[in-house]
């Protein structure tokens, strides 16, 4: 069953510099050109995307190329030049200022690279804090904060301070604090870019138990591709304020639409990347436990190289489509453009 949309964008541009509205009155879709004659520059250009209910949506792209600008126009914490945000159907940008107040504080959780985190409270009063702002009384709100605190793995730390704390259990916080309100959708700006990589790796850890627990809305933004094809159901490649190309991260592999995403996913293993579905044959007949399409190569690469029959493959209703075998396995793990 196709998921609902929870949150769109249409012909979004975000333009810097002298009348910008003004240009996209007379041309709807200028050109790079256009806007650089104009003396503007385009952070965002044309954006369209829909984002479906539960799903982790990624948005990467190198530094400059208008991701985190894209994440606040969906969020109008920056009001674009033109175009729709869509949140449930309803357009952000003709919603009022104490609508968006409300909406930010009941119906969006944010993240971001710098856990701003208020020093002179505890954890658990940093994680109260969104409630106290909506008014919850103190009773409740420390009752609810509690049980966030304890949900990212910060049992026994409620009274210690920010400075008390390693970098990842401050992120921790952050991500607690911005779960407290139980948001319907999650706006995460790079928030382990600024973490060691084993911090890092167990934050991507905890935040697909998170996943799997809640099922949230979540726009996650990095310019790692390792951290997205962990994390990802889509992403989204910007380059000089473009999407460039939405799709799986197992589709930017196989079928990238320009040299530029080609360029971007080369170097990644394709293993990590591609799942057994995708390299399954329809025309072998597989033996023994069958795996689920979705299974990264990588994960059971050694089962079936180890195997000397095939190794049946079903879908996500159980039916068989095909099976995998060792010379299909050898062929993503060491072939051309393995990337490993």
């Amino acid at each position: 069953m196709t998921k609902p949309i929870k949150l769109s964008c249409r012909n979004v541009w975000k333009l810097y510099g002298a009348n910008p509205g003004a240009l996209l009155e007379r041309e709807p879709k200028p050109t790079a050109d256009d806007i650089r004659d104009a003396g503007l520059i385009g952070a965002v250009r044309d954006a369209q995307l829909d984002i479906a209910e539960g799903e982790i949506f990624v948005i990467m792209g190198l530094s400059g190329s208008g991701k985190s600008t894209l994440v606040r126009c969906l969020s109008r914490l920056i009001e674009p030049t033109a175009g729709e945000v869509l949140f449930e159907g309803t357009d952000l940008l003709r919603a009022s200022d104490k609508e968006m107040i409300e909406l930010r504080r009941h119906k969006m959780g944010m993240v971001f690279q710098h856990f701003a985190l208020l020093p002179h409270l505890t954890v658990l009063q940093n994680v109260m804090f969104p409630l106290t702002v909506q008014g919850v009384a103190k009773p409740d709100a420390a009752v609810r904060a509690r049980e966030v605190v304890d949900l990212v793995g910060l049992e026994g730390r409620e009274d210690n301070y920010p400075r008390e704390l390693s970098g990842g259990q401050q992120q921790r916080v952050g991500i607690a604090r911005s779960l407290v309100t139980e948001p319907d959708l999650w706006f995460l700006d790079e928030p382990f870019s600024a973490l060691d990589p084993l911090i890092r790796r167990e934050m991507q850890d905890e935040f697909l138990r998170l996943q799997a627990k809640l099922h949230k809305t979540i726009v996650f933004i990095t310019h790692d591709f390792d951290e997205a094809v962990r994390l990802a159901d889509r992403i989204a490649i910007m380059k000089d304020g473009e999407i460039i190309q939405i799709a799986t991260p197992e589709e930017l592999v196989l079928n990238p639409a320009t040299d530029y995403v080609e360029e971007f996913t080369k170097h990644i293993p394709r293993g990590k990347v591609l799942t057994v579905g995708a390299v399954a044959d329809a025309a072998l007949t597989g033996a023994g436990e069958p795996l689920a399409a979705s299974t990264r190569v990588s994960d059971v690469a050694e089962r079936i190289i180890g195997t000397d029959a095939p190794v049946p493959v079903i879908d996500e209703d159980g039916n068989t489509i095909g099976a995998v075998d060792r010379i299909a396995v050898a062929k993503v793990l060491f072939g051309s453009g393995g990337g490993a």
